[in-house]
């Protein structure tokens, strides 16, 4: 059995250490001032967005740890580090989204039996404010959403609370046309249900990641039919590929080579290269083997 390993590795998402760091400190400042207007103009909205934005800061701080653990080195006792964390710290972070979501939606509904009058022109204010610091603190995370599930979760945290605080400055802004009482926790409920289809996909992708699932952007017809298009290889068995953080996929497989064919460490070295540029894969394990081994394989069925 032989183990390749990329050595451009290290070269996968950059830091975003900066931007956890200026993210989480801009959200703290802010639901201190969200949460004591919120409490002063007596609005549900104001309120349940400080709420959220505290989830959120707990949110980051797990994603930000967990992107530090996975850049930690394999040891004896972790051959594989501790890269399977940015998994749960996305899967945790979606958990996160929709339990804040329920509650917010709770208190709507408790809301909307007894409307009460809020101080809007304030609410508007503190309201647009975080629009503009949970806009700011999507973007730094906006490179890496598409290849990475984890700062994905960090995007999506911070995306939500820019919309949630756009909906309370339009609750405030109906408020102040309309004199509408209900309008608050009718806007609440709409963005909690906003938040909960689009959280649905983070959640949905880290769990079956979480339980070794292949990952969507993974082919594995198209891996199979690949590796068995290399020369000297009749037949692949015990194929499987599976996340080892949100950024970095591995594979086994079994190839069974002709015995005519003995340029071995050849073959090796392009089937390596092909599972990185075709399919991201830089963690490899592959077992080169002959028809005879592979007719009497010691691992039986799972061959």
């Amino acid at each position: 059995m032989t183990s390749t390993h990329d050595n451009d590795h290290d070269h996968g998402p950059v830091s975003f250490g900066k931007a956890f760091a200026i993210g989480i400190t801009l959200n703290v400042a802010f639901v201190l001032v969200e949460a004591f207007y919120g409490w002063k103009t007596g609005s549900l909205a104001l309120l349940a967005d400080a709420g959220h934005n505290l989830s959120d800061v707990g949110g980051l701080l797990l994603a930000w740890a967990a992107f530090g653990a996975a850049r930690l080195k394999p040891n004896a006792r972790h051959t594989y580090g501790w890269k399977r964390g940015s998994i749960l710290a996305s899967f945790t972070n979606a958990i996160l989204l929709l339990v804040a979501m329920g509650i917010l939606a709770w208190e709507a509904v408790q809301r909307l039996q007894t409307p009460s009058s809020i101080d809007a022109g304030t609410v508007m204010v503190v309201a647009g404010i975080g629009v503009v610091i949970n806009a700011v603190t999507a973007w730094l995370f906006l490179a890496g959403s598409k290849q990475d599930l984890n700062i994905r979760g960090a995007f999506l945290h911070m995306a939500a609370d820019a919309l949630v605080s756009l909906g309370v400055v339009v609750a405030g802004g109906l408020y102040l046309w309309k004199g509408w009482s209900w309008i608050d926790p009718v806007v609440s409920l709409l963005i909690a249900l906003v938040i909960v289809v689009g959280t649905w996909s983070l959640f949905n992708r880290s769990l079956h990641l979480l339980f070794d699932g292949v990952p969507d952007d993974i082919d594995m017809e198209a891996v199979d039919q690949r590796l068995r298009a290399l020369p000297g290889v009749v037949d692949v068995h015990d194929l499987h590929v599976w996340a080892m953080s949100t950024s970095e996929n591995a594979l086994t497989a079994h190839l069974v080579i002709d015995t005519d064919h003995l340029a071995r460490d050849a073959l090796l070295e392009q089937a390596t290269l092909m599972l990185h540029e075709r399919f991201e894969i830089r963690h490899s394990v592959l077992q080169q083997e002959s028809r005879e081994y592979a007719a009497h394989c010691p691992m039986g069925e799972r061959c």
